[in-house]
């Protein structure tokens, strides 16, 4: 038989002892029972335990106190205490301080194995919980930053949707901050402090995304040793942010199809429904509309998830924001660094807002990263950048800047190419236009407008 959780008894009457001992083995439980506040605390420095089973009378020390020590490990276990001295008064001390529950001797076998199962999943479930907070803290996100027209509806929209459950589907470009904007409506959600809990449904095997999302009982499948909570129930009353949501594989869109539609889940290994109470946000870079039309996304999954969408811009398409954007990156990566917040050169900085960021935000932060390390604290010059040589392939019309206008970028682009043709045709006219592959009037005409002027006798 698979071990169970590791349990510790305390308790001083021999008998009741190693008959509990005993049965709780038969169980499959790793059974240590000793006598004395004393020989807990030793055992339990030597080896933690999920569970302790504390009995109130010890011959040492009250266990109540005991209780307070337990509770203060650094892996505390969840604690049910018990004795024949039931009072309502010690009860509710009891669990004030922190035990999972209370009871009473002569114990009741079939309802110690209950209450005892259902404390270690308690434990394991708030460890969880705090790994997912800390690992959020970790992270230490930065505000969304901007004031472009672009960024401004972004906050508007967040605002407007951040009160309500609804489902949101967040889209942008890798790297452009879906998951902060996630947190963002989290925060400002009646569930804030409820868990948020994150999953990346491109990052897990298929293979083991199913269990990692709707969790399995116990022998679900080989290697299943003890029940494990899925993701869903550690959101639960809380949010659930699906990163990547397009890469689900087809038998994971019909289950997160039907919890949209039933709030129900099932673990792996079970048939017993459970009702959660999880808001659920998404977020793609896909083109979703295109995989439905492929059959590689299901369309009511699609119109499901699809009740309020939030695009987000690429960073090329909001250039005036990079400058405080940058500032504010640096001022983060210097305290990660451990060094002093630099200085943006006018030069670092115009050369950052020329670049065309095809890994938006989270490449212009790598970019800020090496550069401090580059500058040692001194203020960045364009030198510390990453050369133009990494910036991989670029697209020459990504670095026009679209808040000139169409009018006005098309007349730029016309005025070079005219000027450039002139140049190549050693100011010949008619054979710039041939250049150009334009009608010779056009060409004058166009010469008019931009006050372009050539030198005399250069008609032909």
């Amino acid at each position: 038989m698979p071990m169970k959780a590791r349990v510790l008894i305390v308790e001083d009457d021999p008998h009741s002892r190693e008959l509990l001992a005993s049965l709780l083995k038969e169980e499959g439980y790793t059974v240590e029972a000793v006598a004395s506040a004393a020989e807990a605390l030793d055992r339990l420095t030597e080896t933690p335990c999920e569970a302790v089973l504390l009995d109130v009378r010890l011959p040492d020390r009250n266990g109540m106190s005991l209780l307070d020590d337990l509770l203060g490990l650094p892996d505390a276990p969840a604690v049910l205490v018990m004795t024949a001295y039931g009072s309502s008064d010690l009860a509710i001390e009891a669990i004030k301080k922190g035990a999972y529950d209370y009871l009473v001797k002569p114990l009741h076998f079939d309802e110690v194995l209950v209450q005892l199962e259902r404390a270690i999943v308690d434990r394991k479930r708030r460890q969880e919980l705090e790994r997912v907070q800390a690992a959020m803290e970790e992270r230490e996100a930065p505000a969304l930053v901007g004031n472009s027209p672009a960024m401004q509806k972004v906050y508007k929209l967040i605002g407007q949707v951040a009160p309500t459950n609804s489902t949101v589907l967040i889209r942008g470009e890798s790297g452009t901050g879906k998951e902060l904007v996630a947190r963002l409506i989290h925060q400002h959600s009646p569930r804030a402090r409820k868990p948020f809990v994150v999953v990346n449904c491109a990052a897990i095997p298929a293979e083991l995304l199913e269990a990692e999302l709707f969790g399995y009982e116990r022998g679900a499948f080989t290697g299943a040793t003890a029940r494990k909570l899925g993701k869903f129930e550690l959101a639960d009353g809380g949010t659930l942010f699906l990163d990547e949501v397009g890469e689900l594989p087809a038998l994971l869109q019909a289950k997160l199809l039907r919890f949209l539609q039933e709030k129900t889940i099932e673990r792996l290994g079970s048939t017993r429904p459970l009702d959660l109470d999880v808001r659920i946000l998404a977020a793609t870079h896909r083109d979703l509309e295109s995989m439905v039309q492929a059959g590689t996304f299901r369309e009511d999954l699609y119109f499901r998830l699809n009740v309020f969408t939030i695009h987000l811009p690429a960073l090329r398409e909001r250039r005036e924001d990079i400058p405080e954007l940058a500032q504010t990156l640096c001022r983060r990566l210097a305290r990660k660094l451990g060094v002093p917040v630099p200085q943006l050169s006018p030069e670092a900085l115009e050369e950052l807002q020329r670049r065309p960021w095809r890994g938006n935000v989270r490449e212009l932060e790598n970019c800020l990263e090496r550069a401090l390390i580059l500058s040692r604290g001194g203020p960045i010059y364009p030198q510390h950048l990453s050369p133009a040589s990494e910036w991989g392939t670029i697209d020459p019309m990504d670095l026009l800047p679209l808040e000139e206008g169409f009018h006005q970028l098309v007349a730029r682009l016309e005025k070079r190419l005219i000027e450039r043709a002139l140049a190549q045709a050693g100011g010949n006219r008619t054979r710039a236009a041939e250049i150009l592959k334009i009608h010779r009037r056009l060409l004058y005409d166009k010469m008019r407008q931009y006050g372009i002027e050539t030198s005399a006798g250069s008609e032909e």
